[in-house]
């Protein structure tokens, strides 16, 4: 008896160390693969803030442009009108604004009928579930009744809870329809007894923005007070022309395409720019600064911002404290337009909304300039605590950033972040959440993420994708500087031995990349680094390369159009007023020679000359800048990392 105890004794104490090392192994391992998804995110997120830094900067070129093209306005006034151009009249009719727009009996889409019912949204739903495209006749319809009520709102609503009324707050949710449909089985579809307050960012990045806008759009018409539209920073025609909402339009809306993101442009001008709920809680977009002011934001002209990247303005001359000590903020230029200043908000009340829409909070006390951004604010708690004692307010609910968790809370619990787009960056990067706010301010969080598998992926193999698809796109970056890059190794590398240290490389990768990243663990990553910690340069574009469409021309030259091949697009597209697809080449150099000055870019003559003569394929004198740039493109010779990474470690 005695000796088969002290067996069991030591057997059972063996088990326990053998549990404990597998236990200490695994929360290691996982350790690790969350360090690289946290990293992975990393990545994506300084991306893009990088892309809409650059979109501030195009938004600086377009005022640029119109400065010095001395003749645009009389060759091309359309130009004009489509940046800085007005509105419909508002007191145009229905049929004047629209016409008339025949729903032949082909169509087999869903036929509304107005004024709109309940039904109309259960149809809605219905069809675009089934991949439906909605008839243009439709679309414009719906957008002008919702200009028509926007117009009847306050800047800031306010609304309130009961006992038997909870108000859903949604975040972004970018064109991601999967994600609005879960939440309306989770939670229910608005009604007067079910009110949603949405909080901007309904549209670009993901394939179905229009479907999204045209279902909140309706269940706004139908509910009211008790469906809050707020306006986000994507909310914008000019941000639309970058990140693919422009594009879908367009895309789904061959015929009238146009017409529809003109109405788009009036009403994302009339969406308000806050809601709050109780006289408790503000829900804005993005966040404040040091100088948000509500009384101010709620009695300014918020039509006549169309895109607060490109605000047609005379600039603000007025000498106030707050204005002196703004002046320095990094920004839209603005340009100086004909009319009185009445026409136009000042620039002071464009940083107001600029700040609400744009700006992120930090835990770092103060407000500084948002220079991931390049827009907005960064505001510390101490802000945060001024800004809610002085509004009698008790809690911001913000959105405009992607959460691992869906949602997060800083400043003390003061802030929250809600972000409703789940799998945003990559699938299983994130979750989604949306809050529901009850009587006298309590809060749930319901989070979720929308898969098409029964069940989600390993964590390794999730970890696994999310890092491949930030690795490949962090390459593109890379690859777009790739002489640059070289030109700095080599500086760095004296003995010519095609090697630098990890500290050299990760100082050149943030130098010339400008993206604040752990380039230190990445390095194994993206390159080929020895066991004595050296950095093998040359493979970090070892596995892609630009596909060159014009072989003569100089790589510089190709770095260069693909690293602003984004913006030289959008600029096309503008100057390209007819949609013919084809400018002319006076045009092409006149907008180089503009673009090359203001973007500091150092390109021979010589090499830009040849590159327009290739690209008038036909020898007509136009040129189709679209189908050129179609050949620009990175082929990744290795689309997947090694198999080893696909497997446990």
């Amino acid at each position: 008896m005695g000796c088969g105890s002290s067996f069991r004794i030591k057997k059972t104490a063996k088990t326990i160390k053998a549990a404990l090392i597998i236990q200490n192994w695994y929360r290691g391992y996982s350790a690790r693969l969350r360090t690289r998804e946290r990293y992975a995110l990393t990545v994506f997120q300084s991306l893009e803030y990088a892309d809409e830094q650059g979109q501030l900067q195009l938004s600086n070129f377009f005022a640029y442009m119109l400065e010095n093209y001395a003749d645009i306005k009389e060759k091309d006034p359309a130009i004009v009108s489509r940046l800085f151009g007005c509105s419909f009249p508002d007191e145009r009719s229905k049929l004047d604004c629209i016409g008339e727009i025949e729903v032949p009996d082909s169509y087999t889409g869903p036929r509304l009928k107005f004024p709109l019912t309940t039904e109309s949204l259960h149809l809605l739903i219905e069809a675009f579930k089934k991949q439906q495209i909605l008839h243009a006749s439709y679309v414009l319809e719906i957008l002008f009744e919702t200009k028509e009520a926007l117009m009847q709102l306050p800047n800031i609503n306010r609304i309130r809870t009961y006992p038997t009324k909870e108000i859903t707050i949604c975040g972004d949710l970018h064109g991601k329809l999967d994600d609005l449909l879960l939440i309306f089985s989770k939670n229910g579809l608005p009604s007067s007894s079910n009110p949603y307050v949405f909080n901007g960012d309904f549209v670009d990045r993901g394939k179905n923005s229009i479907e999204i806008l045209m279902i909140l759009c309706v269940g706004f018409l139908l509910y009211g007070d008790d469906v809050c539209l707020n306006r986000g920073n994507h909310e914008d025609f000019l941000m639309n022309m970058r990140y693919g909402f422009t594009k879908e339009i367009l895309s789904k809306y061959k015929i009238h395409g146009e017409k529809i993101l003109k109405f788009l442009e009036d009403v994302f001008a009339w969406l308000p720019i806050g809601t709050i709920i109780d006289e408790e809680i503000l829900i804005a977009h993005g966040g404040i600064s040091d100088s948000t002011d509500l009384v101010l934001l709620s009695n300014i002209e918020r039509n006549k911002l169309k895109s607060v990247l490109m605000p047609p303005v005379p600039m603000d001359t007025s000498n106030t404290p707050d204005v002196r000590r703004r002046k320095a903020r990094p920004g839209p230029m603005g340009i100086r337009m004909s009319g009185s200043t009445s026409q136009y908000l000042t620039k002071y009340e464009w940083e107001q909304v600029t700040d609400i829409l744009w700006s992120d909070p930090k835990e770092k006390r103060g407000c500084h300039p948002n220079t991931c951004r390049g827009g907005g604010c960064y505001f510390g708690p101490d802000v945060t605590n001024r800004f809610l004692k002085k509004h009698h307010l008790k809690l911001l609910i913000r959105s405009h950033e992607c959460k691992p968790e869906g949602y997060e809370l800083c400043h003390g619990g003061k802030v929250i972040t809600v972000f409703s787009a789940s799998n945003y960056y990559e699938e299983g990067s994130n979750r989604g959440a949306y809050i529901r706010v009850g009587f006298r301010s309590t809060l749930q969080f319901f989070q979720y993420q929308v898969t098409k598998a029964t069940c989600l992926s390993p964590l390794y193999r999730r970890v696994h994708t999310i890092e491949r698809s930030a690795i490949k796109i962090l390459k593109e970056r890379m690859i777009a500087r790739k002489t640059d890059l070289i030109n700095v190794f080599q500086h760095q590398d004296r003995e010519k031995t095609g090697k630098v240290s990890v500290g050299q490389w990760a100082f050149s990768m943030e130098t010339v990349l400008g993206l604040k990243l752990p380039w230190r663990a990445l390095s194994s990553r993206v390159a080929i680094v020895d066991q004595e910690g050296n950095v093998d340069y040359m493979s970090c574009f070892s596995d892609i390369h630009i596909q060159k469409p014009v072989k003569e021309v100089q790589s510089v030259l190709i770095e260069t159009l693909y690293r602003y091949r984004s913006d030289l697009q959008i600029i096309f597209n503008v100057i390209d007023s007819d949609h013919s697809g084809l400018i002319s080449m006076e045009e092409f150099h006149t907008m180089w020679k503009l673009f090359s000055n203001h973007y500091n870019v150092h390109i021979d003559d010589s090499q830009v000359d040849e590159l327009a003569k290739r690209m008038d394929l036909n020898k007509d004198g136009s040129i189709d800048f679209n189908e050129f740039f179609k050949a620009f493109y990175v082929v990744h010779k290795l689309e997947s990392l090694t198999k080893a990474n696909t497997e446990p470690v």
